[in-house]
C-alpha cells in the first residue's frame, strides 16, 4: 500500500517532524514502512533515513506500508502529515 504527498511545509521535513513520522511508524511493529522520493527509499523507523532525503517544499513523497497493519499505518501517517502541516495528498 502506498500514499502520496506533496511536502508543503516551508521548512520541508526536519527533525521534529520526522521524529513524529518515525514514531508513528515504529508503533505498527508487524508493518515494514517506507519512505520514498527522489529514487531514494528508506526505512520510515529511521529518523536518520528519513532525514537523509532531504525533502524541501515542493517535494513528492511516497509512503509505503507492507503487512498485516499496512492499512492502519499508512492512515495514522496520513494524519500526521497533515495535523503537521507537511504535505497534502497527492491522488
Amino acid at each position: 500500500m502506498q500514499k502520496t504527498f506533496k511536502i508543503v511545509d516551508e521548512d520541508g521535513i526536519h527533525a521534529r517532524p520526522a521524529t513524529a513520522l518515525v514514531n508513528t511508524a515504529t508503533q505498527f511493529k508487524d508493518t515494514e514502512v517506507f519512505a520514498e522520493s527522489g529514487g531514494k527509499k528508506v526505512t520510515l523507523k529511521s529518523i536518520l533515513g528519513v532525514l537523509s532525503l532531504g525533502l524541501e517544499p515542493g517535494d513528492t513523497l511516497s509512503l509505503i506500508a507492507e503487512g498485516g497493519q499496512a492499512e492502519e499505518a499508512l492512515s495514522a501517517l496520513q494524519d500526521v502529515m497533515i495535523k503537521e502541516g507537511l504535505g497534502e495528498v497527492q491522488e
